[in-house]
């Protein structure tokens, strides 16, 4: 093909997947910052400013879940575009096939995925850290972030059998908010609770702050600190309290190498590892399935039934990839094949597609 038509058809990919970004983002801003100015306006430290500085840094992380999205929406409107100007009828007329003229569409589709991995991966990872912290310090015994499970942690030092659980965690697992420590007894019965703002790992020891204390049978008590002894590492803690999403791509590999070394299973973060390597030809299979039903819309006046039918398809798709993930992560089938099955099977299907549509 034409070098000067490829760079324009990939040109056209670009700005519209720009658009879309842009408008992706600006939707989901208003609607996290109104949700959480709902949630948290009435706390001390809360202004208007932080607010929106919280949204943005929150943004990537929600944007990353919309990344395959956003690949499937540009390549049905450039190429739909293209279609209504009959630039694609004078592209086939000079003789150049649909595989040359889908080249730019899944170049870009993969290059847009490298971005997303290398780009926008980190920045919502330390984006979500940050924007935590900021939070927290809005009001440390509310503002922290709901999630659909506390993190608990066990430990056994000295006798003392305690469970750990917190709201929130900071500065890699080494610093906890809105904490809960159960202390159990020789016969597993609960003897004493603690209740505090925040606990600090130190060497040797959890400097819990603004405790309150619960024994059986006594009237709760109220402390400034308390010293909590622990054998636990900075390592340890990190490993078990931190998700793979919240990890960045360039250290995941890391990550797993340090889980191993204390015994953890690994799945989940080597599934979120394989998912990221598979994202740009997860990108390219959604170019494929947009093509499958933008390619003839305008020649030969199909129905919005097929544009509908295409975004379900991509959605189907994107529904089974996270299902497939999370059986990976949980170590039901190997984490090669949850990440990297849905991607090639929708790249086979695809290209079976076109083939069938344009060469019989």
């Amino acid at each position: 093909m034409i070098p000067t038509l490829g760079f324009y058809f990939f040109r056209r990919y670009a700005i519209t997947t720009f658009w879309f970004l842009l408008g992706i983002f600006s939707l989901i801003f208003i609607i996290d910052f109104s949700e959480m100015s709902n949630r948290v306006g009435g706390l001390p430290g809360y202004s208007v400013s932080s607010g929106l500085v919280v949204t943005a840094l929150r943004i990537p992380t929600i944007l990353m879940q919309t990344v395959p999205f956003v690949a499937l929406f540009a390549g049905m409107a450039a190429l739909i575009s293209l279609n209504r100007r009959y630039e694609l009828v004078v592209t086939r007329a000079a003789g150049i096939s649909v595989w040359q003229f889908l080249r730019p569409f899944v170049i870009g589709a993969f290059l847009f995925g490298v971005l997303a991995v290398l780009a926008i991966n980190p920045i919502a990872a330390w984006g979500s850290k940050k924007a935590l912290e900021l939070e927290a310090g809005w009001g440390a015994t509310n503002a922290s972030r709901p999630e659909n499970a506390v993190p608990w942690l066990r430990q056994i030092y000295e006798g003392d059998q305690a469970i750990i659980g917190a709201k929130a965690v900071l500065d890699n697992g080494t610093r906890l908010l809105n904490v809960t420590v159960i202390h159990f007894d020789d016969e597993n019965r609960i003897g004493l609770r603690q209740d505090a703002d925040s606990a600090t790992l130190e060497d040797g020891y959890w400097l819990l702050k603004n405790v309150h204390e619960t024994r059986n049978g006594e009237l709760p008590v109220r402390l400034d600190e308390v010293q909590l002894r622990t054998n636990l590492k900075q390592e340890f803690v990190s490993e078990s309290l931190e998700k793979p999403e919240s990890i960045p791509f360039f250290r995941l590999g890391r990550k797993i190498e340090v889980a191993k070394s204390f015994g953890f299973p690994t799945d989940a973060m080597e599934t979120q590892f394989h998912s990221m390597l598979s994202l740009p030809l997860l990108l390219v299979a959604m170019t494929l399935i947009a093509a499958c039903v933008s390619l003839k819309f305008s020649r030969f006046n199909q129905s919005r039934a097929v544009i509908l039918g295409g975004i379900l398809s991509g959605f189907m798709l994107y529904v089974v990839t996270v299902l497939v993930k999370a059986f990976g992560s949980s170590g039901v089938v190997p984490t090669f094949v949850a990440a990297w099955l849905p991607v090639v099977v929708a790249m086979s299907l695809g290209a079976t597609i076109l083939l069938h549509q344009e060469d019989g």
